[in-house]
């Protein structure tokens, strides 16, 4: 989500805690285990491990980069804030992804709780669209806190996982694997078909902005690096190691519960805690094991449904906010809701439901909206120059955005029913944002890269009014010219001090340092440095200005000036144009030019001609 547009000083209060994050992760990131191992099964059968395994490599490194995302993005760094650096399209490209992927992580979360809570499969369809329709009720009533909800439900999660695992220890075996029954382009068709763990990092990444800072950062530049990184490396660990140990489980049941195993894909770990549960506490005991696996876990999941259309609504209500969707779905309702994107988060899921028959073809649709999401989250970091991304950082972002990129293309290419969905959600996207824009009165042009750069938004700042008093001017004299009357002007103007300084040249190398000869030196032994000395000094009075003489003798007038900007922290250096000729330029330099190019940023300088 994009960062919120707040009054200069004004800062959003960061209090989400790496726990209460975490627990936001998990609710959409843990789940993933409840449904990927089944449909892993689907796809490969007992051969599934390496799958399974390769799901869980890429869960780890997509982990270790958005770290990277959240460090650099400490105000908010999901896809539409990242890509928006890039460009406009690329970033709402991005949010209509995300817009799909949450519209069908509604849809499949809520299929998975239903089915963890004992109801039968084919009663699950329409079990899932009363539970959106009561979501989506009960957020018309104002968003819940599901980052509390969350966190106390993830724990007991956490614990019958471990259950689980510690249940299934001792049966764990090899014996039943298979070896790969298809070449490598189907065994990769079936990894793309499961990738489902994913989409909870871009959650992470959005509310960063409300995350708490580091210890050691400001409010100016926040930082939220150990933050997040608090809250994403235990979740990954537990998501990576339970992934891979339950998926081990599963695959060490002998090969006559194939049949079991294909039937139970929504809810593999409710079965998995009863079978294990059975073997080694007993049927009965196994029997309510699994009965408080599905309650935990289809409460978890029914949380995940919640956070999807808080999220979806979140992400339709910021574009029209930014100006890239109507401003119509930015109407609130009485309980400060936007009730248009409310509607489309309730209702598009439920379509959804409607036309897709089968678990298997929600996770189709769901993996094209996520992982496009994040390729163009981790495509645009990686290009984007001016983050101060270490070699290595970007190569690795870098390869988990093109291995992104080649699961998108294979499943635009293998799902046309995802595709198409995609395609339908960018569409429409693209058409609203188009109007919007109609009637915003923007217009698209195309302009070269200097005229783009004449009107970005951080040049303003070059105009803004730099007078106020307490500053310091320094002229360089060289004599009783019109650079002394324009230097009088502004520091009369600007109620500044006045720093006249003259450098008397000499040609030879004094064996005292020159700054020792010229603190020795007075102006006023020197008749054409006491001539300029006097007058302005007589000027300043009258206008009532500051002036304070700077004298030095030193054979390189150019280091004298610069050396003495800075010492006395001048804010203005003014130095009349050359009068050498072309001759002296080339055989000494002009110190201007030599100025010019060693001045500190933040002095200025005025060049009077």
């Amino acid at each position: 989500m994009a960062t919120p547009v707040l009054a200069p000083g004004v800062h959003r209060p960061r209090n989400v805690d790496w726990k209460r994050a975490a627990a936001l992760l998990y609710g959409d990131w843990g789940t993933s285990k409840a449904y990927v191992i089944g449909l892993a099964f689907i796809a490969a059968g007992f051969s599934s491990l390496p799958i399974i395994l390769a799901v869980c490599v890429l869960t780890a490194v997509v982990a270790y980069d958005y770290i990277i995302v959240c460090k650099h993005f400490p105000d908010g760094g999901g896809v539409y804030s990242a890509a928006r650096r890039q460009s406009r399209f690329l970033a709402s490209t991005g949010a209509l992804l995300l817009v799909a992927n949450f519209m069908v992580t509604a849809a499949l979360s809520g299929w998975a709780a239903v089915s963890y809570l004992g109801i039968p499969t084919r009663y699950a369809q329409v079990a899932t669209m009363v539970l959106i329709f009561l979501v989506g009720l009960i957020n018309f009533f104002g968003p819940k806190h599901s980052g509390s909800v969350s966190l106390w439900l993830a724990v007991p999660a956490v614990l019958v996982v471990l259950l689980i695992i510690g249940l299934s220890a001792p049966h764990l075996t090899l014996a039943h694997l298979e070896p790969r029954h298809a070449d490598l382009s189907h065994t990769w068709v079936a990894f793309v078909g499961v990738i489902l763990a994913l989409s909870g990092v871009e959650a992470v990444a959005n509310i960063t902005g409300v995350m708490k800072a580091d210890a050691d950062s400001t409010a100016d530049k926040p930082k939220v690096t150990r933050t997040a990184t608090k809250a994403i490396v235990p979740v990954a660990i537990e998501v990576v190691i339970g992934t891979a140990l339950l998926g081990w489980a599963m695959l060490s049941l002998p090969n006559t519960f194939s049949d079991q195993l294909q039937a139970h894909k929504e809810d593999m770990l409710r079965f998995l805690a009863e079978h294990y549960g059975s073997l080694v506490i007993g049927p009965g005991a196994g029997a309510v094991f699994g009965i408080i696996v599905g309650v935990v876990f289809g409460l978890l999941l029914f949380s995940a449904v919640n956070t999807a259309i808080v999220a979806l609504i979140g992400v339709i209500y910021m574009m029209a906010q930014d100006g890239e969707m109507p401003r119509q779905l930015a109407r609130l309702n009485s309980h400060g809701v936007p009730f248009i994107p409310l509607c489309v988060a309730t209702g598009i899921p439920i379509v959804i439901l409607a036309v897709t028959k089968q678990f298997e073809g929600l996770a189709g649709l769901y993996a094209i909206g996520v992982v496009g999401a994040i390729a163009v989250n981790l495509g645009a970091c990686t290009f984007n120059k001016r983050l101060d991304l270490r070699w290595f950082e970007r190569g690795i972002m870098g390869l988990t955005f093109v291995v992104l990129a080649a699961v998108e293309l294979t499943i635009a290419k293998t799902k046309p029913d995802a595709l198409f969905f995609a395609l339908c959600v960018l569409g429409v996207g693209y058409g609203l944002r188009a109007y919007s824009h109609k009637l915003s009165g923007l217009k698209t042009v195309t302009v070269t890269r200097g005229v783009a750069a004449m009107v970005t938004p951080e040049l303003s700042s070059a105009v803004l009014p730099r007078i106020g008093e307490g500053q310091k001017i320094m002229v360089a004299a060289r004599g009783i010219t019109p650079v002394l009357g324009f230097a009088l002007d502004e520091a009369q103007l600007r109620k500044a001090v006045l720093c006249v300084l003259y450098v008397k040249e000499v040609a030879v190398y004094f064996s005292a340092a020159p700054t020792a000869l010229g603190r020795r030196a007075r102006w006023q032994e020197d008749p054409e440095a006491n001539a300029i000395m006097s007058l302005v000094l007589k000027e300043g009075e009258e206008r009532g200005v500051c002036v304070l003489p700077v004298y030095a003798v030193s054979e390189n007038a150019a280091a004298t000036i610069l050396d003495l900007s800075a010492t006395m922290g001048v804010d203005y250096l003014m130095i009349g144009a050359s009068q050498r000729s072309a001759m002296a330029h080339l055989l000494r330099g002009s110190v201007v030019t030599n100025v010019t190019e060693q001045l500190p940023d933040e002095i200025r300088l005025v060049i009077f001609g």
